[in-house]
């Protein structure tokens, strides 16, 4: 830090370059990895991201000795994990004027992490802008990419996406620019998509969507190197690595049910998958033989199974197909537990710790949040009573798609 590094008239790149080896996201970051701030030195000075937790001061520091820290008017988080809002507490103590511009569902997060419950915020949403005098920053919101509260911003005027960790790379370097840093970074860019993208491809696409309506001509990312040249290239390659090659994996869905409630939340996984292309065969264990429910098992990709709940139990004649299955070899095979409840739900339980005594891979809330850092993905899936208002039809959908991905990245 200390230095600004001019992206285009009043617009500096004003972060933090971190050679060590560094853990991420489960990730040692062998070439280490940069932490891009940037500061836009308008009527309304703003300034976009800021950098890890560790550097909050000296990157506070480092920006008072080229702007007063109470001229600062906005100060846009993109995305509340620490890498990126990490110095938010020490500016914001300083530059005490300044309004914080996030997404509604940003607001309570930076309160609670950073203690700034008193601070004045500006929610913004899909297609709004903000007039910082002398440049117009367009925002959309971007969920899941990689968090649900995050969003991307494009300076209207100079033609630069801020789209935090979209785009990024992990290397440390003092040549920010990737055109000056006399190396092919595409090893490196495809790495980064593949370990913190990937798992959020179908969200990508929607992304692209919403680019085509923007004229890109540099992508300032907060990590990593500034891209100048070669701007489609770039945008071509999350396209192609989002983009689902196999429509052709099946699931199937069993389940016992009391009064309909459970049978509706596996309707509403069914229409999840469907959408997707994917082949759902769906039984009731009850009205179902077991040896083609069995078969049916044997031969898909994933396996849903679900109960209502009664007496601290499931219910039907679920249990000897799931006795059934412990015996099987269903290596490979992805399973996830569902059903409804009035009081405890331990069906669901049972369920899943039928589940756990085969070989398959069992989905669980805390392997999920593991292996993605996703947060708004829960398994089991469990309905209070009807799956009637859209939360809780939300809650199956997300969950169901997150198996699809799951199923379309195995391939």
């Amino acid at each position: 830090m200390g230095k600004e590094i001019k992206l285009t008239k009043d617009i500096y790149w004003v972060g933090k370059v971190d050679n060590r080896e560094v853990p991420f996201h489960r990730l040692i970051l062998a070439k280490g990895t940069t932490y891009n701030a940037y500061l836009l030195k308008t009527e309304k000075p703003t300034v976009i991201d800021t950098v890890d937790i560790e550097f909050g001061r000296e990157f506070v520091e480092s920006l008072s000795k080229l702007i007063d820290p109470q001229e600062i008017q906005y100060i846009v988080v993109n995305h509340t994990e620490p890498d990126h809002s990490g110095g938010l507490a020490a500016l914001a103590s300083r530059a005490t004027n300044a309004t914080i511009v996030c997404t509604e569902i940003a607001v309570p997060e930076i309160q609670e992490m950073y203690k700034l419950h008193n601070r004045k915020f500006l929610i913004v949403k899909d297609g709004d802008t903000l007039d910082i005098g002398g440049k117009t920053l367009k925002f959309k919101e971007t969920p899941y990419l990689h968090t649900e509260e995050t969003m991307i911003t494009y300076c209207v005027e100079d033609k630069i996406l801020f789209p935090c960790d979209i785009f990024s790379t992990h290397i440390a370097n003092d040549e920010i620019f990737s055109d000056k840093a006399n190396l092919d970074i595409t090893e490196d860019f495809i790495g980064y998509y593949n370990a913190i993208i990937h798992p959020h491809r179908r969200y990508v696409r929607t992304l692209i969507e919403a680019l085509k309506d923007l004229d890109v001509q540099m992508i300032a990312p907060s990590h990593g190197y500034i891209l100048r040249q070669d701007i489609q290239k770039y945008i071509k390659l999350y396209a192609a690595m989002s983009r689902d090659t196999n429509q052709d994996k099946k699931v199937t869905i069993v389940y016992t049910t009391i009064k309909n409630n459970t049978k509706k939340v596996a309707n509403i996984i069914k229409e999840t998958l469907e959408a997707d292309n994917v082949h759902v065969t769906v039984f009731n264990a009850d009205k179902s033989k077991k040896l083609e429910v069995l078969k049916s098992i044997q031969e898909a990709d994933a396996v849903f199974i679900g109960s209502s709940t009664r007496y601290a139990d499931m219910i039907g004649n679920l249990e000897e197909i799931l006795k059934e299955m412990t015996e099987m070899n269903l290596e490979g095979k992805i399973a996830a537990s569902f059903g409804s409840y009035g009081w405890s739900g331990e069906a669901i339980e049972v369920i899943q710790d039928y589940l756990n005594e085969t070989n398959m891979n069992v989905q669980s809330t805390s392997k999920v949040i593991k292996s993605t850092g996703m947060t708004h993905v829960e398994f089991p899936i469990r309905i209070r009573f009807s799956p009637k208002d859209e939360g809780k039809v939300k809650k199956i959908q997300h969950a169901t798609t997150f198996v699809t991905d799951l199923l379309l990245s195995s391939i």
